[in-house]
């Protein structure tokens, strides 16, 4: 059999190298570039010398664990033995969620129900099939790049749903209950009475009016022409200007409410002080929250005992 050793050695490389860099951007490492090259060409010389010394200690389970800790120290920098071990085992995670997809994805492809030469229906798990170097050059990254988009994705939304929070807002004696999300980059506030202004969508909001109702405030929010308000929410609704994220400054038709509480850090907060921007439309597509809460209101509002 006819080893091509310099296409197996690069195939690996640029194999180990995906894994280091995963390991780095899951672990929010700040190592240059060239020093994971480096690792990832540590961690390549396993291949010749699994092939010149295929008794060595190296490639031994023990042998591997000890590679695995020089792979590690190699293509990080030393900050301490914690973060080390962190990282260790982080690679081996990776390592394995890689090789788990590429095994599942090519399961998913082999036909396991099958005849054999004289007939007899067999059944094939996959494990004993060869995976072809092809295949790994391709499945491989599409592999890496899902494992890194589901693990940003998750981190993501693991940072969102810790700003979550249950929110109860009172207008006209009706009170209503959603979940709010704390929105740092909220800091919208009225400039004539410096209230912080919340922001509240369409599917929550319409609980406190008519169709019709809704379709004039949308007309009052295009026009400005407050004499389309319904009828006994004149003194209610109010416009805040405010400056789109494009830089162009436009206006925001406000609702006064009676109050607003909100359920945070196991106090319950509030206040009356504070107006409710009008979004006609929805905030997110996943309808996990309805409203956008000022990050002041947490701050200075006065707290109760939940």
């Amino acid at each position: 059999m006819t080893i091509y050793l310099d296409a197996v050695w690069m195939l690996n490389f640029l194999l180990d190298m995906m894994l280091l860099m995963l390991t780095q951007a899951l672990a929010k490492d700040s190592t240059g570039k060239l020093r994971i090259t480096f690792g990832a060409f540590i961690a390549s010389l396993l291949v010749p010398l699994s092939i010149y010394y295929p008794d060595s200690f190296f490639t031994s389970m023990i042998g591997k664990l000890i590679y695995s800790v020089v792979i590690i120290l190699c293509s990080f920098q030393f900050y301490s033995v914690y973060r080390m071990v962190k990282l260790f085992f982080l690679f081996y995670f990776v390592t394995f969620s890689i090789g788990g997809g590429l095994i599942a994805i090519h399961f998913l492809f082999q036909n396991p129900v099958g005849l054999s030469a004289n007939g007899i229906l067999t059944f094939n798990s996959g494990y004993g099939d060869p995976v072809s170097w092809l295949f790994i050059a391709i499945g491989f990254p599409l592999v890496w790049l899902f494992t890194k988009n589901r693990m940003d994705k998750h981190a993501t939304e693991k940072i969102r749903y810790d700003q979550l929070c249950p929110v109860r807002i009172r207008i006209k004696d009706t009170t209503h209950s959603t979940t709010g999300y704390i929105d740092s980059g909220n800091q919208l506030t009225d400039p004539l009475t410096k209230k912080p202004v919340i922001i509240c969508d369409e599917h929550f909001l319409k609980q406190w009016f008519t169709e019709i109702d809704w379709t004039k405030l949308k007309t009052v929010n295009d026009s400005l022409d407050f004499e389309e308000l319904p009828a006994g929410w004149e003194k209610r609704f109010q416009i805040v200007p405010y400056q789109g994220v494009e830089g162009n400054r436009t206006f925001m038709l406000a609702l006064k409410p009676d109050w607003i509480s909100i359920d945070y850090d196991d106090r319950e907060i509030v206040t009356h002080k504070v107006l409710i921007g009008i979004q006609f439309a929805e905030l997110t597509k996943d309808q996990s929250y309805h409203c956008l809460l000022h990050p002041q209101i947490i701050k200075m509002a006065a707290a109760t005992s939940a």
